[in-house]
């Protein structure tokens, strides 16, 4: 690690899985028991919208029971540790990074403890549930929906992750399936530009052939690991 400065992680689900937050989909493509369809795309909002909303909420709240693990208190680490550059890239839900200490975190699929307000544009911390529409902090209309990418939507800040990547050293991802672009297509923009890269996942993914390096076994046991290589001890 001598001769490299800026390091990007991407971390998905498998991460927060050993916290007891259920990765998104199972085998069947059924979320909680849920059709992936008919709880996270817009359609589906406009369809049945009081479904869309209680689960949601349902999450929200589960999530707020949860704890950070062993994995997000490393990452925690190295953010605060690492004097290089270091954008955390995730594409989970939680808050769990940020309640581990980490502060370079970027959510690309948005975050469940946000509410988006689709009169004002507004986004505002958001902890309680929306199923009885709510009014916006900012401009008081019953128009919230969870500030989270559903399928058929652009992730957030999609031109920083891609900024980042041009002047990373090294590409680290953690606890993601490689199913799921465009995250899954981080590894590849990452060779074109000749950055090392490294896979930490349970087990090998679908995108595993294009790391340079892959070491599988728990979040928990691999990413505490890793992280005290870099950091020397």
């Amino acid at each position: 690690m001598t001769d490299m400065r800026n390091i990007v992680i991407l971390t998905g689900a498998g991460i927060s899985a050993e916290s007891g937050i259920d990765t998104f989909r199972d085998g069947g493509g059924l979320w909680e028991q849920h059709r992936v369809e008919d709880v996270a795309t817009p359609e589906a909002f406009v369809r049945d919208p009081d479904l869309v909303l209680r689960f949601y909420d349902q999450r929200r709240e589960a999530i707020q029971a949860k704890q950070p693990n062993a994995a997000h208190e490393a990452i925690a680490r190295l953010d605060a540790e690492w004097d290089g550059e270091l954008l955390v890239v995730t594409q989970n839900v939680d808050d769990l990074h940020e309640r581990a200490g980490a502060r370079r975190v970027l959510h690309m699929h948005g975050t469940h403890l946000n509410a988006w307000c689709t009169a004002c544009d507004t986004r505002s911390r958001w902890t309680g549930p929306m199923i009885d529409r709510p009014p916006c902090p900012a401009c008081g209309k019953p128009a919230l929906r969870p500030d989270v990418v559903w399928f058929g939507e652009m992730p957030y800040e999609m031109e920083r992750i891609h900024a980042a990547l041009w002047q990373a050293d090294l590409f680290v991802s953690i606890g993601t399936s490689g199913a799921v672009y465009p995250a899954a297509g981080f590894v590849q923009d990452a060779r074109e530009m000749r950055v090392r890269t490294l896979e930490l996942n349970l087990e090998a993914s679908m995108g595993s052939r294009w790391f340079h390096q892959s070491r599988h076994g728990p979040a928990t046991q691999v990413v505490p690991e890793w992280v005290a290589e870099v950091l020397g001890g």
